[in-house]
């Protein structure tokens, strides 16, 4: 008498596991671009904080205040979020400056990649809360 009720309910449950309607398929779609351009961004952003916490950085610049250099967030205030200004921070990054905070020149960093300076450099743009444009 048991064997009904348990071929019964194995069946009910086969049957509710194979019948997807088109709202269940709905929740497994791949997510739009826009949202996977966002995911990136973050990303990005994410990758420059961690290899701006691994390089020298720390040693002349501080998340929120002065050192020898501005701090990071105080250069996030003074530049605009966009490429340009992602490239120009990339080169200085790269290959040092000086004059723009005052007299000490930054200290070039040859070994970084210029991917890796963008990453950075990002990641310092978005300290004050700007999204890239």
């Amino acid at each position: 008498m048991k064997k009904p009720a348990i071929l019964i309910a194995v069946a009910l449950f086969l049957a509710s596991c194979g019948s997807k309607t088109e709202s269940n398929k709905e929740e497994y779609a791949k997510p739009d671009e826009a949202s996977q351009a966002e995911t990136t961004k973050v990303d990005v952003i994410a990758e420059g904080e961690a290899l701006t916490k691994a390089s020298d950085c720390k040693t002349c610049h501080h998340l929120t205040n002065k050192l020898i250099g501005p701090s990071h967030t105080d250069v996030a205030k003074k530049y605009e979020f966009t490429k340009a200004n992602v490239d120009y921070l990339a080169d200085k990054i790269i290959k040092a400056g000086s004059g723009v905070w005052g007299q000490v020149p930054m200290t070039a960093h040859a070994d970084v990649s210029k991917a890796n300076a963008e990453k950075m450099a990002r990641y310092v743009l978005s300290l004050d809360g700007e999204k890239e444009h």
